[in-house]
């Protein structure tokens, strides 16, 4: 009878209900797909408050894991009493669909910020309203391609949190050096098809993960089935697209006030990189680490994560004004 105890909906459930107590709706709209030829379209679902925004607007981006649902739950309540919190599903996650094909090209980060920007411009009272924008680990690369490519008059200051731009695959083997012996690639953890694997990548995310009598094997792998293997085949499709660490990602300083949060036990994306990342914007951007957490510091220490992440937008918000 345990084993058929399922936590996901519960997650679900309050997650949701934290993004319905802050004013935010479900919707969708479809758009034409940057990538996919004449005719083609994508359909991105969002969450948003209903009509034309009478706050900042504030975009967040999720990152490569778990619903947005689940990664912005302990900011959407705070930040919507300053803005217009947008949070969208990037393609190929939650609600969101692109055209896919064995032809296809997977989705880049260029992609996905394209289909940010054009989402931007069909929410009611949007189009070409200057946006905040901000975004965690993978939504990190998509957030500073939109940043750079839309340019300050279309995105205001920006927030990089837990977001390697600079990964390569030296900081790959690095990551294996820390998960210890028995996994053959990086994807073996972050896609995890074995209790094992769930139990590494919670490991390494998290300053203080669960400890295993919380986590038994069955309640694992119904987070495996509910999270990664019903969605396996699109997943290892989107790693696919991932440019940052090629020379079609490359990290240049943008006009942009920028602030970089990083938890101080990443070890993800350890927090040297937070230092190299600041130093590719010519150091210019403002570090905040944030003591105790891991990968998601908006989940470990989401009262620190949201007071910096507050300060810095409404001043950049007041000096705008």
């Amino acid at each position: 009878m345990g084993a058929s105890l399922s936590l996901v909906p519960v997650l679900d459930y309050f997650a949701r209900r934290e993004f319905l107590a802050a004013g935010l709706r479900p919707s969708a709209v479809t758009l034409p797909y940057p990538d996919g030829g004449a005719g083609a379209t994508c359909t991105v679902h969002y969450w948003a408050p209903p009509g034309e925004p009478r706050l900042p607007p504030l975009l967040l981006v999720h990152g490569f894991g778990p619903r947005a649902t689940w990664q912005w739950r302990c900011q959407v309540g705070p930040l919507s009493r300053h803005f217009h919190v947008i949070v969208p599903d990037l393609l190929g996650f939650g609600g969101t669909t692109y055209p896919s094909h064995a032809a296809a090209p997977p989705p880049s980060e260029a992609t996905q910020a394209a289909t940010l920007a054009a989402l931007l411009d069909a929410l009611p009272g949007m189009e070409g309203k200057r946006v905040a924008a901000a975004g965690t680990s993978y939504g990190g690369f998509v957030t500073y391609w939109l940043a750079r490519a839309a340019g300050s008059g279309r995105v205001g200051p920006v927030v990089i949190a837990s977001s390697d731009l600079l990964k390569t695959a030296a900081d790959d083997r690095g990551f294996l050096k820390r998960a210890g012996e028995g996994w053959s690639s990086v994807d073996e953890i972050l896609l995890p098809a074995e209790p094992a694997a769930m139990r590494k990548l919670l490991e390494l995310a998290s300053y203080r993960p669960p400890p295993r009598p919380m986590t038994p094997d069955f309640m694992l792998r119904d987070f495996i089935q509910k999270l990664f293997t019903e969605n396996r085949e699109r997943l290892v499709h989107l790693l696919k697209g991932i440019t940052v660490g090629t020379d079609k990602f490359e990290v240049t300083p943008i006009s942009q006030d920028v602030l970089i949060v990083w938890g101080d036990h990443d070890q993800l994306f350890p927090l040297e990189k937070a230092f190299a990342v600041q130093r590719s914007l010519n150091g210019s951007a403002r570090l905040e680490v944030i003591k105790k957490t891991g990968h998601a510091p908006q989940l470990e220490d989401p009262a620190r994560f949201n007071k910096v992440m507050l300060d810095f937008l409404l001043a950049a918000h007041k000096s705008q004004a």
